[in-house]
């Protein structure tokens, strides 16, 4: 189902954000263990006045923790710990920290923490330092570990522009240094250590759903992503069916022709929201009343939230299910239409409509179709659907004769829903064998229907499809491995004059 242009719009999206970023996590952490304060300085952490310790008596976790100098400075400028630059996301700041109790007394000792807005002309691009959190060491236990936890400030949470944290270590009076580790900031590492740790470009989520406003079809939309055409975003597949199965008639392919046009809508998690489809009623040579439909091959119905837009008559022959898909199913069934001469109005002359050149023209009427997976991010009670799951091939067409529900045709080698007349199979021309995988063919493997995806021009009425395109049978014998452009407009190719335009 996925358009290859949206199949290299993810590549390109993923290629770029991890060549981009590098270092992307939801959580931008430090926990010393490495033992170089070098080396997280190369991943562009700052210190100032602060190095690291693997004093066994004063660590707080692991092998090594970071120690400030002596605090005697009240300045947050003193003595601190900033991060790379970062997109903040949701969530608490957290670390621990103690002090050594090796002093001579504790007078104010505390800590600041501020966050810093890119600024682009700025000494190192930091703005001005907002300062939004204290703590004061209280003056016993002072060796005690605190366990530290602030609130991202709720005016740069989520933010789509880059900030650094500061945390500040300051004091007056006595000289005892403060421990910490385990520094744990919400959001995602966005400094480049390739450029002199500034910020890298900052790719915009309008809608937070995880997927760049410039690859998101729905950048304003957090339940909606990619687009996903079949056949392609501005073309239309065709659909020709002979409805006198299991026997061939007068084979030409004209009793419900329709053109189809699918949308599979995804979101930032590859689930599938919705489909959006039309289908154009063009043409039938039947004097049957046939019905179309389509199964998603595996796709069980509660997974399905709703159905809506197909053309139904009342009465029917069709049970539907509260969710508008048919009922008695073991898979999810959408009846488009349930008499085609009830989209279509006969002209009042010829036969059919539109499959005789001497008849009125009648102009093509469009369903439009609407599945519903998702609905404003609530899944149906079946749960979600992935994309992967859902191709093409998931689609599995069929036209339902003469108002009889169990005389379904499919397209070849397409399995039957259980509510088809199975006992039909091996009946007249059909040559079906379920054992071996083959459905709706005859013994030399013609089929009933055919799903033209570059569209197709189809024969008038009483013009056999093989006597009109004249590398069908070739195709057809072959399972596809002869002619496979058929249908095209090629020298040798149809008899023109058989074709309905």
């Amino acid at each position: 189902m996925k358009s290859r242009s949206g199949i290299i719009m993810r590549i390109i999206v993923l290629i770029y954000l991890v060549s981009l970023t590098g270092f992307a996590y939801s959580q931008v952490t430090l926990n010393c263990e490495s033992g170089n304060r070098a080396i997280e300085q190369g991943n562009c952490w700052g210190f100032g006045a602060v190095t690291y310790s693997n004093t066994a008596s004063l660590v707080i976790s692991g092998s090594w923790s970071t120690k400030s100098n002596s605090l005697t400075n009240a300045s947050a400028t003193a003595c601190w710990i900033k991060t790379p630059w970062m997109l903040v996301g949701n969530g608490n700041i957290t670390f621990q920290t103690r002090l050594d109790g090796l002093g001579n007394g504790v007078s104010s000792k505390g800590i600041l923490v501020a966050y810093i807005p890119y600024v682009s002309g700025a000494s190192y691009g930091e703005g001005n330092a907002i300062q939004f959190y204290t703590y004061n060491f209280p003056a016993f236990n002072v060796t005690t570990v605190r366990d530290i936890s602030i609130p991202i400030p709720a005016e740069i949470k989520n933010s789509s522009v880059v900030y650094k944290f500061r945390v500040s270590f300051i004091g007056t009076g006595g000289n005892e240094r403060a421990y910490a580790d385990n520094f744990i900031f919400p959001g995602t590492y966005w400094s480049d250590p390739s450029s002199s740790c500034g910020p890298k470009a900052v790719i915009l989520d309008a809608d937070g759903d995880g997927v760049p406003d410039s690859q998101d079809n729905y950048p304003n939309d957090p339940y909606r992503a990619y687009n996903n055409y079949y056949p392609s975003n501005n073309t239309f597949g065709t659909l020709a069916f002979e409805d006198c199965w299991p026997h061939k008639s007068d084979y030409d392919m004209n009793d419900v022709v329709t053109d189809y046009h699918f949308n599979t809508v995804t979101n930032g998690n590859n689930q599938v929201v919705e489909i959006i489809g039309k289908v154009v009623a063009r043409a039938s040579g039947a004097s049957f009343k046939n019905g179309l439909g389509f199964q998603l091959d595996g796709i069980a119905p509660n997974k399905i939230s709703s159905f809506s837009g197909n053309h139904i008559s009342s009465p029917t022959i069709f049970e539907f299910q509260p969710n508008g898909l048919e009922a008695n199913q073991t898979y999810a069934n959408f009846i488009v239409f349930d008499n085609f001469y009830k989209v279509l109005q006969h002209p009042g002359a010829g036969s059919g409509i539109n499959v005789s050149e001497s008849a009125p023209f009648v102009p093509y009427d469009t369903i439009d179709l609407k599945i519903q997976f998702i609905n404003h991010g609530v899944p149906a009670p079946g749960g979600t659907v992935s994309f992967n799951s859902l191709s093409a091939n998931t689609f599995n067409f069929y036209i339902v004769s003469n108002q009889i529900r169990g005389n379904e045709i499919h397209l070849a080698d397409r399995v039957p829903t259980n509510l088809a007349n199975t006992s039909l199979f091996g009946t007249g021309s059909d040559n079906s064998n379920p054992a071996a995988g083959k459905y709706y063919k005859t013994a030399n493997n013609l089929p009933w229907g055919i799903n033209v995806v570059q569209g197709f021009q189809y024969p008038n009425e009483k013009n056999s499809i093989d006597q009109t395109y004249l590398h069908f049978v070739d195709w057809a014998v072959s399972s596809g491995a002869e002619y496979p452009n058929w249908y095209m407009n090629q020298s040798g190719f149809r008899d023109n004059s058989k074709i309905y335009h």
